[in-house]
């Protein structure tokens, strides 16, 4: 684990030339980088410019006085997490509360105790280190939307209605594979097929909530909306495909397996948010627009395509897209058939 005394990145905002230059002083001789600002503007300018571990803001600044510059930190997605210390010459009751209740990390009165300081500067550090470490192992288990949304809103079970488009892939005869090859190179196979999928989805604007085995399911149009979350989709899926050929082809010089995936995609109405317990829970999708999706992606085999869709999907697609219509199949579980679709 690092030590709390780890240096920072840090950024000194006060008008007065004479107090910047001596909290530089003593900062930097504890082995902080540090830079500084002589107004609001000029602090907001810098933070947007290059990343800071914490910031050390004066209050009573002209034109913009710290309270400013710490709400609009705090309603700026970028700037929110950076930790503020709020510094003053004012030794109000109010005037802490005030700094608080707006967001502040912590309180510093002036003249500033150079032991305390040192104190709640590396109390704030380590503070946004364990935030760090907490994002990365949200990103780590779930997507970066999913991690986003849970720093920004907290996590509650439960979820909303929303208008979306779902995926599933899914590796053909993948258990006749596991038969007969070597558990480590199914393991190699498995990672490099995910990093390609994943890529192809994430760069059309999807969120990949789930794998088992060897397949996946991917939502497009939340937890962030998008308007164009069909298209998006099957823009996906087309891209999947044309990586999985490249693919295929470095595994047959190299005299290994080679893959066949399909694809379903269905659009509309289902309920998204977390499910299970307050322990373990997971961000997905549920409804019969998520079943559908999971029964075009199967009946892709018999079908003898790569991609098939509903058509509430290929009726939001646009005449640059060429489709070809199936005829209706009855699923099981529904009780009318549903048209289909396949990309020629």
């Amino acid at each position: 684990m690092k030590s709390i005394r780890e240096p920072g990145q840090l950024l000194i905002v006060d008008d007065n030339r004479v107090n910047r230059i001596l909290l530089a002083r003593g900062l930097e001789q504890q082995g902080h980088i540090i830079e500084t600002a002589e107004n609001g503007a000029q602090a907001l300018e810098k933070l947007r410019a290059k990343p800071f571990d914490l910031v050390l803001l004066d209050i009573e600044m002209p034109e913009m006085n710290g309270y400013q510059v710490l709400e609009t930190c705090l309603k700026d997605s970028e700037l929110r997490d950076i930790p503020i210390i709020m510094t003053s010459s004012l030794d109000e009751l109010n005037s802490v509360v005030k700094c608080i209740e707006l967001g502040a990390e912590d309180y510093l009165n002036k003249p500033i105790n150079p032991i305390l300081l040192q104190a709640r500067v590396n109390a704030s550090l380590e503070k946004k280190r364990l935030r760090d470490e907490q994002r990365k192992l949200f990103r780590t288990f779930a997507t970066k939307e999913v991690a986003d949304e849970l720093m920004k809103s907290g996590f509650s079970l439960g979820g909303k209605y929303v208008e979306a488009t779902v995926m599933f892939a899914d590796i053909r005869s993948f258990t006749s594979i596991t038969e007969t090859h070597d558990p480590s190179e199914i393991i190699e196979l498995l990672n490099s097929y995910f990093a390609l999928m994943f890529e192809a989805i994430v760069r059309h604007g999807g969120t990949v909530n789930q794998m088992v085995g060897d397949g996946l399911m991917a939502v497009f149009g939340v937890p962030l909306q998008n308007e164009n979350h069909c298209e998006k989709a099957v823009c996906a899926a087309i891209e999947m495909v044309d990586l999985l050929k490249g693919f295929n082809i470095r595994q047959s010089d190299l005299g290994k397996i080679q893959i066949r995936i399909g694809i379903g995609i269905a659009s509309g109405k289902m309920i998204a948010g977390y499910t299970g317990t307050e322990h373990r829970a997971t961000y997905t999708c549920i409804g019969d627009t998520v079943n559908l999706a999971a029964r075009l992606e199967t009946h892709t085999k018999q079908a003898g395509k790569s991609i098939l869709m509903d058509r509430n999907t290929r009726d939001r697609l646009n005449e640059s897209f060429t489709v070809e219509s199936l005829g209706p199949v009855l699923f099981k579980g529904k009780l009318q058939p549903i048209q289909i679709f396949s990309l020629r």
